[in-house]
């Protein structure tokens, strides 16, 4: 069963719109192997599209100049579009992470309706505090005894 993150947009009265959370599968994307630039483009990773391109010249390049044969090169451009494929996920939420996106939970699912469905069942949404209450008071302890956790107190008849 494939594993999606959420994450909640940042906002500014504190409580997250749930209609606005997005949800990022875990794991292979194969349009992102297939079509890099354009998944990029399709998901607004602009800067990832950057770093994706100057990757992809710096790849070629050197695969160009330091080996010989063009099978080999074949083999790391594929290589390279299966490392693209497998980070894609990573790459959208370090983007949402960074425009102040917070990762308000993980769930898992069948596909995204399914996964949506058992983290809304869970979800509960913070309730804002308007009033500041006191801590509740914890219980004083007894300091003249050197015995930690349920072990009986020396001298107490059971």
């Amino acid at each position: 069963m494939p594993t999606y993150t959420v994450h909640a947009p940042p906002s500014p009265s504190g409580s997250p719109d749930p209609q606005r959370f997005v949800f990022v599968r875990d794991g292979f994307h194969f349009w992102a192997f297939l079509a890099g630039p354009f998944w990029f483009l399709a998901h607004r990773l602009w800067l990832a599209l950057i770093g994706y391109l100057a990757a992809a010249i710096a790849v070629s390049l050197l695969s160009y100049v330091l080996v010989g044969s063009e099978g080999a090169r074949v083999v790391i451009g594929f290589l390279f579009a299966m490392l693209v494929g497998l980070e894609a996920p990573t790459l959208r939420r370090w983007t949402y992470a960074r425009n102040g996106w917070r990762n308000v939970g993980v769930v898992v699912g069948d596909d995204r309706e399914d996964a949506e469905r058992r983290f809304f069942q869970q979800w509960t949404p913070p309730v804002p505090s308007t009033a500041s209450t006191p801590p509740a008071a914890t219980p004083p302890r007894n300091p003249g005894h050197g015995i930690i956790g349920l072990f009986p107190e020396p001298g107490v008849k059971r």
